[in-house]
């Protein structure tokens, strides 16, 4: 039943030139990267904070967060993160941006640990 439902939420894809554009031209921009905690600290997204999906607390950490800023969510493929908006989406946030195809396809500068 909430898969049915997670399916006719259309979340917003954006290629990483894209992503990466408006990201830096949105003031409230949040950058969410859902991958696990090894995954984000090998690297990331600069400025990127971590709410990892197959944690348990996922729902509740993200329910806590500002409904009113945009949020650029990505993961490794965009698979994650398509899931992620998703939930957001259904949850009240309404400007919410998956990164299509995920980090691997970023051309962007990354952090590394």
């Amino acid at each position: 039943m909430l898969s049915s439902l997670f399916n006719r939420i259309n979340v917003s894809h954006l290629d990483a030139e894209t992503f990466a554009k408006q990201v830096s031209i949105q003031p409230n921009a949040v950058i969410l990267d859902v991958r696990t905690e090894e995954e984000h600290f090998t690297t990331r997204i600069p400025n990127s904070i971590l709410i990892d999906i197959y944690e348990e607390t996922f729902p509740d950490e993200v329910l806590k967060l500002d409904k009113n800023k945009s949020y650029f969510v990505y993961c490794r493929s965009g698979s994650r993160s398509n899931t992620a908006c998703k939930f957001m989406l259904k949850n009240g946030f309404t400007n919410v941006y998956n990164l299509e195809d995920g980090i691997i396809s970023w051309k962007g500068k990354l952090q590394q640990s």
